[in-house]
């Protein structure tokens, strides 16, 4: 739920104190020792960049205050039942990756690829220039070819379209939008719910209690 909400819900006088608390939660969901997705011979990982945000009022024509957020996704296979008893397969998400990065350069994207995911893996990205040392890195890349000026439809990437468009529908309809200064913390969440969405029991795991959350001037410092 939002700050808003929760302050309602907990009866608190200030605004302040349930989003710190959220905040505070937020940060108890990011393992330390966090692994690297991918790098099972089933499996392959799709990735991809997207901008979180929109125009802006009062700025100018064109003007907008949209971040670069990076991300990757396990793609698993599942057999569905089909007609007549027999089996098919059907591709569905494993876990996400998320993060705030600084452009679409080589060493921000690879750089997140190096962070997220395992040495090895099989990769499948758009043809930008930013992705096309993964093969260098270590990964088996496969670069899929844009169509002129457009971006890569969902058919070519689809799982972590649908991960795009589910963050941003998340942050619309709960947050009605967040800043670019705290948007990471809403990135982990996100992973954090995405990752457990099949187990939702193992988020009352409260592993990370030793973590110190951030204090009310560092979320509020200018």
């Amino acid at each position: 739920m939002s700050a808003v909400q929760f302050q309602r819900q907990l009866g608190l006088s200030r605004y302040e104190t349930a989003f710190q608390i959220l905040h505070k939660l937020r940060a108890g969901m990011v393992r330390p020792d966090q692994d690297r997705i991918g790098g099972k011979p089933e499996e392959h990982v799709e990735a991809d960049k997207t901008y979180v945000g929109g125009r802006t009022r009062g700025k100018g024509r064109g003007v907008h205050d949209m971040v670069l957020v990076a991300g990757a996704v396990e793609v698993r296979q599942r057999k569905l039942a089909g007609s007549r008893n027999k089996r098919k397969s059907g591709r569905y998400a494993g876990r996400v990756r998320l993060a705030l990065v600084p452009d679409r350069s080589a060493r921000s994207l690879g750089g997140f690829i190096e962070r997220t995911v395992a040495p090895g893996a099989t990769i499948i990205t758009d043809d930008w220039n930013g992705y096309a040392k993964l093969g260098e890195r270590g990964y088996g890349h496969i670069a899929i070819a844009q169509r002129g000026e457009m971006q890569v439809t969902e058919s070519f990437l689809p799982i972590i379209h649908l991960v795009f468009s589910n963050l941003k529908t998340w942050l619309r309809g709960i947050h009605h939008g967040v800043s670019p200064r705290h948007l990471q913390a809403y990135l982990n969440e996100f992973t954090f719910r995405f990752n457990r969405r099949f187990y939702p029991f193992n988020a009352l795991c409260a592993k990370n209690v030793n973590i110190n959350g951030p204090m009310f001037a560092m979320l509020y410092r200018r």
